[in-house]
């Protein structure tokens, strides 16, 4: 017998604007996971943790400094969709391997996620939707 799991009837929604939001996005997004039946594995979740963290740490560095985050789960994917106000598409950056400035969140993402879609919103902002197989 197949056991699936009905969508998450509510999304889950975080707003941030200061580095101390990134953790809250992190315990919400765990919430969000322990909620869902059936849980997906401790793998996954924590790699969907990871997709959040990068995700809402991209939006506060380069997309204005503040986001907004929603949780969706369906029967087979969860997905994160962080929106900002900068209408900026992510650009691959090379990684800085000695000076600590980044450059490899954006790669992480879209090595792992499934999906990913970028949405521009009407005047200034964007949002992205990243998806992973639940």
């Amino acid at each position: 017998m197949k056991i699936t799991s009905a969508p998450h009837p509510v999304p889950t929604v975080v707003r941030g604007e200061s580095l101390d939001s990134i953790h809250r996005a992190r315990e919400a997004t765990r919430a969000f996971t322990d909620t869902l039946t059936p849980a997906p594995d401790p793998e996954r979740t924590d790699t969907f943790l990871l997709v959040v963290s990068e995700l809402a740490t991209n939006a506060l560095r380069h997309g204005g400094g503040r986001y907004t985050l929603q949780l969706f789960a369906g029967p087979d994917t969860l997905t994160a969709a962080v929106s900002d106000l900068s209408s900026a598409a992510p650009r691959e950056r090379t990684p800085d391997l000695n000076g600590g400035g980044g450059g490899f969140g954006w790669h992480m993402v879209r090595h792992l996620t499934s999906h990913l879609t970028l949405t521009s919103a009407p005047g200034t902002g964007k949002t992205i939707h990243a998806q992973l197989p639940r």
